[in-house]
């Protein structure tokens, strides 16, 4: 679970006892995905027969150097990118190889992606922003918008714009975001990555606390901070 810090190192924030629930069965599973991307006569192997198993209550967190296949594995994950072999299911539906129209339901209903950057629509406000997530999944009763950005520290922040932000203000924006629909994965690609330290840590204690009530989580990071607070790390090298 948790490790001690070495001398030196910045310190992860501390755990809320959990584990994951693997009576429930998988909120996610990839099964030998490859993706291939071609220009011209080139061709570009991103992923080679990585196959990934995320229960709930779990934070796992993919590392690897910058190339390795980190970000395009959570694209095809949440249903982005469509791998080019291998298969996806999210709460036991399949989210690979299938219509545009069923990706984008699942993924609005059970999938909540966080981006490094973008995650925000600019000439929204943040409630905005957070309502116009929910409203991808309407036929799903949801907490309310005010209650959501406050349990992320934005109560104050509501009717602000992205550009008003600070970067820990618009990553936590962008978890808000994320966690909208209430989906059962929370997918977030080096979401701390822009962040001073103590932005890091309040954002991580947040994604943690997520995974403590019974999400499923995975994080694509450099951080070695971020990699302390992970239940299994999984290290990605040329794809």
């Amino acid at each position: 679970m948790k490790t001690a810090p070495l001398t030196g190192e910045p310190t992860a924030p501390e755990l809320p006892l959990r584990g994951p629930d693997r009576e429930a069965g998988p909120a996610l599973r990839a099964t030998d995905l490859y993706r291939f991307f071609r220009a011209g006569e080139e061709e570009t192997l991103a992923l080679r027969g990585v196959s990934v198993t995320l229960h709930r209550g779990e934070l796992l967190v993919v590392v690897g150097p910058s190339g390795s296949g980190k970000s395009t594995l959570l694209a095809c994950l949440c249903g982005l990118d469509e791998p080019s072999g291998g298969t996806v299911w999210v709460t036991g539906e399949r989210m690979s190889h299938q219509p545009e129209a069923v990706r984008s339901r699942l993924r609005a209903t059970s999938v909540g992606v966080m981006f490094q950057a973008d995650s925000l629509f600019p000439h929204l406000s943040v409630r905005a922003n957070v309502r116009l997530a929910q409203s991808l999944a309407p036929t799903r009763q949801l907490g309310s918008v005010d209650d959501l950005l406050a349990s992320v520290g934005l109560q104050d922040r509501a009717i602000s714009y992205p550009h008003q932000l600070s970067g820990g203000e618009s990553a936590r924006a962008a978890l808000a975001v994320a966690l909208a629909n209430d989906p059962a994965v929370v997918l977030a690609d080096e979401p701390t990555g822009e962040l001073d330290g103590d932005s890091e840590r309040r954002l991580l204690a947040l994604l943690v606390r997520r995974a403590s009530q019974g999400g499923a989580v995975i994080v694509a990071s450099h951080s070695p901070v971020v990699r302390r607070v992970a239940d299994r790390v999984i290290t990605l090298e040329d794809g």
